[in-house]
């Protein structure tokens, strides 16, 4: 019977540390991480710095600003058996990019086949779709579909509390026996790394998921979070449409979560920049969060004046 091993780490961050200690000590299969091409900017330093060896699978399709399914089965069906594989449980960071939930059970069946050990970040849940449930599928499918999982969860963004460095990591475990050796070795870890973490931040979460009355009130502001988010994308892409946009960006729509590529080129990227004082990354990626209804047709204008 699966048995959880759940430890408090220190946000998102810290939880991914532990999580890489752990593997770098204790994981006798291989030391290859392997992460999704383009990944969040702190996986690649995290990893590394436990002695770990980053290596890549093909993930973002520049071509559609979308998932490349096709590529990253096929790097996946190439991984050496027994190596871990690090995926985004939803919200992909930065791309916005999430598989769809047809392509999580192929992807599922696929690293089962190849007895990789799946380890997830999970730093956006509820802020992508608006329900906690819904955006929990791909880690939940590959649970039910057998696989033994790690897991990093993050609680600065959905529910505010950066400061507060609140987090977890689990390993899912094959017995209670197994859960009690790693969580023995995970403590003589977290011991000689930091020793105890924060505990202002975990009370917080601990009191509004305990409580039904709060935790109603939290799961509703993290939907309307959420949904202000796609009303952004929605009324970015209408804008540019109003502009006279030729262009399709159907996919400002389709990508979820608090980040946008936009399909921008760098050129485009430093004429937003230096002609509209408009920030965002060479690569063209936005945070969508913060568009808000005063800027966001500015933003649409601008878009369109250095793509078109």
């Amino acid at each position: 019977m699966l048995q959880n091993m759940t430890v408090q780490g220190i946000s998102g961050t810290g939880a991914l540390r532990l999580g890489a200690a752990f593997f770098s000590k204790f994981y006798s299969k291989g030391k290859d991480f392997w992460i999704p091409t383009p990944s969040w900017g702190n996986h690649t330093p995290i990893f590394k710095h436990a002695g770990l060896d980053v290596k890549s699978y093909r993930y973002y399709d520049p071509n559609t600003c979308g998932f490349d399914f096709n590529g990253a089965m096929e790097d996946i069906a190439k991984i050496p058996e027994g190596n871990v594989i690090v995926l985004h449980a939803c919200a992909h960071n930065p791309t916005g990019v999430d598989p769809k939930p047809e392509q999580w059970k192929e992807m599922s069946a696929l690293i089962k086949k190849k007895k990789l050990f799946p380890f997830f970040d999970m730093a956006y849940q509820g802020f992508a779709s608006g329900d906690t449930v819904k955006d929990a599928f791909a880690l939940r499918r590959f649970i039910e579909d057998g696989h033994e999982v790690a897991l990093a969860q993050s609680y600065a963004k959905n529910m505010g509390l950066y400061g507060e460095r609140a987090g977890a990591f689990t390993i899912v475990c094959g017995s209670k026996e197994e859960a009690d050796r790693n969580m023995s070795q995970m403590k003589i870890i977290i011991r000689g790394m930091y020793s105890s973490p924060p505990i202002h931040g975990a009370r917080i979460v601990t009191k509004v998921l305990t409580t039904p009355e709060l935790k109603n009130l939290w799961l509703g502001e993290v939907k309307g979070m959420a949904d202000r988010i796609i009303t952004m994308r929605e009324k970015l892409v209408a804008g540019l449409a109003k502009e006279g946009s030729s262009r399709n960006w159907q996919h400002i729509i389709d990508q979820i979560g608090m980040f946008c590529f936009t399909g921008l080129k760098p050129d485009q990227v430093e004429r937003l920049t230096k002609d509209f004082s408009i920030y965002l990354t060479k690569d063209g990626r936005i945070s969508v969060a913060g568009v808000s209804s005063s800027n966001v047709d500015y933003l649409a204008k601008a878009m369109h004046e250095v793509s078109k």
